[in-house]
């Protein structure tokens, strides 16, 4: 049995629940909880479960890249932002292309990153305080691999607004835009997971199965090309001198100088 440091991978029948487990962090992305989620993601996909549930503890589902990670990226060398990069797009599209039933609950903020996991989901029920948002542009990131999977969810003027203003919006107006599924009161929030997936486990599991197989397929070719530009654009990003100012600014917690450079 594989052992996760950043996460907690509990199987009830046939529901595999992964837990994002730094609440200390709000549950932010670091290298090891990538890695954990792409080994956890690799064991229910072997595993007689036929739904994922991914949910966070404590008060945040996923808050973003971890601050020391955030820290160290400005000082990788063009062939290891790259190798993130690429990471990251295999990540997101892992979770997106999971053969079997995935449903998120997003107990709080789901951040940057951490809203590319609620949102890539085949279901996201979201507590009322629970908060979506891709902050990138505020630090002089760019919002790259996600935004080929947000264009497909929202549509071209609400991934426009997402993506340019950085904003963070509230479950009710995340359900209108269609990045929700459902939104429900906090403390009915797993009950309510549970069930859906109930719910979804009285269908045909080979029906579920041939369903989603059918669903990528239709995607998988575009998906191919753009994150292909997505990569080359996430790793060119962090090589601008606006990066780095916004990196530091965020960091020390001031308005950022941006030069456009």
């Amino acid at each position: 049995m594989p052992q996760y440091s950043t996460l907690i991978l509990d199987y009830d029948g046939a529901l595999a629940i992964v837990t994002l487990n730094r609440p200390e962090k709000r549950n932010a992305i670091s290298y090891e909880l990538i890695d954990d989620i792409l080994r956890a993601l690799q064991e229910v996909g072997k595993s007689p479960a036929q739904i994922l549930i991914l949910t966070g503890a404590g008060k945040a589902f996923c808050s973003g890249m971890d601050l020391d990670n955030l820290r160290s990226i400005t000082g990788r060398t063009a062939e290891e932002n790259r190798a993130d990069s690429e990471t990251m797009a295999r990540l997101f599209r892992t979770l997106y292309e999971f053969p079997k039933i995935t449903i998120a609950a997003v107990n709080g903020a789901a951040v940057a990153g951490g809203c590319g996991l609620a949102t890539l989901c085949d279901f996201t029920l979201a507590s009322f305080e629970a908060k979506f948002g891709y902050t990138e542009v505020r630090i002089g990131f760019v919002p790259a691999i996600v935004s080929a999977f947000l264009l497909r969810q929202v549509g071209e003027k609400h991934a426009r607004d997402l993506l340019l203003t950085g904003r963070i919006i509230g479950a009710e107006e995340a359900f209108r835009m269609g990045l929700a599924t459902e939104v429900v009161a906090p403390d009915k929030l797993l009950e309510r997971t549970r069930e859906l997936a109930a719910s979804l486990l009285q269908n045909s599991a080979a029906s579920l199965l041939a369903t989603k197989r059918l669903l990528r397929q239709y995607s998988s070719a575009e998906l191919d090309r753009q994150i292909a530009i997505a990569v080359d654009e996430n790793a060119h990003i962090r090589t601008t001198s606006d990066f780095r100012e916004g990196v530091s600014s965020f960091l020390e917690k001031r308005n950022p100088r941006w030069t456009g450079k």
